[in-house]
């Protein structure tokens, strides 16, 4: 009897102390996050009706490989953070970098692994980091509510009007930089094809994240003059879909820049507006482990 108390407590001790360590791990990513953005200028954090959580598709949470993700803890998530350098100046019409993060991360967790704002800060980009919570700690590439007819136009208004509440200042929209890796392709092409500001979409780029849903962006490509940078690995499983894709950007005449490897210049991405990177980094080694994401940043803007 004795023993069996003994192991009960211990499993109990050992849960709450599991317990513990997940909450601080989440205390830190936030931590961390506030600190860097002390350091780098100011970051808020709202909660928008407009994001892509929750959303009726995932109300029961959703089934991966035999593992359940619950709602409350994947999908219920209304968090949009929103990042401007202290170079910044306001102007009346806000360029922004919407950045989604793939599958097992958070908006938090991002932030720190992939130096997503010290990276915007050194590219000196005029523009401002907006980063919605898409599926949380989840093996998932659904997009929520911003699959949606115009969600993302309704996302956007509330960005701009929650930082002009912050800044004080009456903000206006200028241009959007699409941004992701791995299973964010899912929601920037529903963006892409329906968000309803396509025409103020001027840069997609693809952290190896061309998994599906190439039509979507082959017909933005074809449509309009924004840059399209898709950088892919030849393990992480978009190597084929961007060889397709390029086979028909052949066929329809479309030109376009190949780069083999990571040593590409900046001249090279200047003078392109289709550029496809065959990378030899790992799947999460195209973001920041050579300041890919500060280099895109830093090309001339297209307008």
């Amino acid at each position: 009897m004795k023993n069996s108390n003994s192991a009960n407590s211990i499993s109990a001790s050992g849960l709450h102390f599991l317990l513990f360590i997940l909450s601080g791990l989440f205390i830190t990513n936030s931590f961390f996050a506030q600190t860097l953005s002390d350091n780098y200028g100011s970051l808020y954090r709202f909660q928008f009706k407009n994001t892509p959580f929750p959303d009726k598709n995932r109300a029961e949470g959703h089934t991966y490989k035999d593992i359940f993700y619950d709602k409350e803890t994947h999908y219920n998530d209304s968090t949009t953070l929103v990042f401007v350098p202290q170079y910044y100046k306001p102007e009346s019409d806000a360029d922004i970098i919407v950045y989604f993060h793939g599958w097992n991360n958070n908006v938090d967790s991002v932030l720190s692994k992939f130096q997503l704002i010290e990276q915007l800060y050194s590219s000196k980009r005029e523009a401002i980091l907006v980063m919605p919570e898409g599926p949380k700690n989840a093996p998932d590439s659904y997009g929520g509510k911003l699959e949606e007819d115009e969600r993302f136009r309704l996302l956007i208004e509330e960005v701009i009007s929650g930082l002009s509440s912050k800044l004080n200042r009456k903000l206006t929209l200028g241009n959007i930089t699409l941004a992701g890796h791995s299973g964010a392709y899912r929601v920037m092409a529903y963006i892409l094809l329906r968000g309803g500001l396509t025409s103020k979409i001027n840069e997609v780029v693809l952290f190896d994240a061309l998994y599906g849903d190439t039509e979507k962006y082959s017909y933005w490509i074809d449509n309009y003059n924004g840059r399209f940078i898709n950088i892919y690995t030849p393990d992480g499983g978009t190597k084929k879909e961007s060889e397709n894709l390029m086979l028909c950007l052949d066929g329809w005449n479309i030109p376009y820049t190949s780069v083999k490897g990571d040593n590409y210049s900046m001249e090279q991405l200047n003078s392109n507006r289709i550029i496809f990177i065959a990378s030899a980094l790992g799947h999460n080694e195209v973001i920041s482990s050579q300041n890919q994401l500060m280099k895109f940043l830093s090309l001339s803007h297209r307008r």
